[in-house]
């Protein structure tokens, strides 16, 4: 439309202005941008106000009971966080000080005592109660919740990985040692085998060594008397018993 105005102003030969002819530019160069702006401001999303519970002090963070705290994901991730800075001891007593009588303090327990040394059997019982107001965990922080459980889990089956693998060193220590007894007493019987043997062989040996004298009197006796016992041939007969 502005071009169509410039092109008639020249073709009725009327004189155009530097300052008309910015006008007409600028025109035609914002009109587009107003469009562009317009469309946007259409398909842009509302502007929510979200609250940094990073600045909010750790000592402070656990009194957050209101609803858009609680609702908020950004707010468990600060108290998570909070929760890994205490020792053993703080968290534990922190814990105790949130009844057990809905989702979010519970999951506040679960968050303090998962930092506090617990044993597989507390780890499990803190997990069951969170199941237990599964359906009542707002949608924008189940999520994390599901993120947070897993890892949990892992820990569960990481201590009881660890507890297998203990039970299995000790079984095989206890048959190492069993083995071992067992080889002492095998040795121990070899060992007295080995002199009953030697005992046995020495015996033989003295037997060999120490004949008889009896016997050996008996063989000379038997040596002398042989040739007087033999009988006369009959090649040999005396002259009487010749026949003349």
């Amino acid at each position: 439309m502005r071009f169509s105005r410039f092109t008639a102003l020249l073709r009725f030969g009327r004189p155009v202005t530097a300052s008309l002819l910015i006008s007409i530019l600028l025109g035609c160069s914002q009109a587009p941008h107003k469009l562009d702006s317009q469309k946007h401001s259409a398909l842009s999303e509302p502007e929510n106000r979200v609250v940094d519970y990073q600045q909010v002090a750790c000592g402070q963070i656990w009194t957050f009971n209101s609803e858009p705290a609680i609702d908020n994901p950004l707010y468990w991730l600060r108290a998570i966080d909070c929760g890994q800075r205490l020792s053993p001891t703080e968290a534990r007593a922190e814990s105790r000080r949130w009844p057990a009588d809905n989702w979010h303090s519970r999951f506040k327990q679960a968050v303090l005592l998962s930092n506090g040394n617990v044993t597989p059997f507390e780890r499990h019982q803190y997990l069951q109660r969170l199941d237990d107001l599964n359906y009542d965990y707002p949608a924008a922080v189940r999520p994390l919740m599901a993120v947070w459980r897993e890892g949990q889990g892992s820990l569960l089956q990481l201590s009881a990985e660890r507890t297998r693998y203990t039970n299995l060193q000790q079984s095989s220590d206890a048959q190492l040692d069993a083995l071992r007894q067992q080889q002492i007493s095998l040795n121990q019987e070899l060992t007295v085998t080995q002199r009953k043997l030697e005992s046995l062989t020495d015996i033989e040996r003295q037997l060999s060594s120490r004949r008889s004298p009896d016997a050996t009197d008996n063989a000379h006796t038997a040596d002398k008397t042989a040739p007087d016992d033999v009988t006369p041939s009959s090649g040999s007969q005396s002259e009487d018993d010749v026949t003349p």
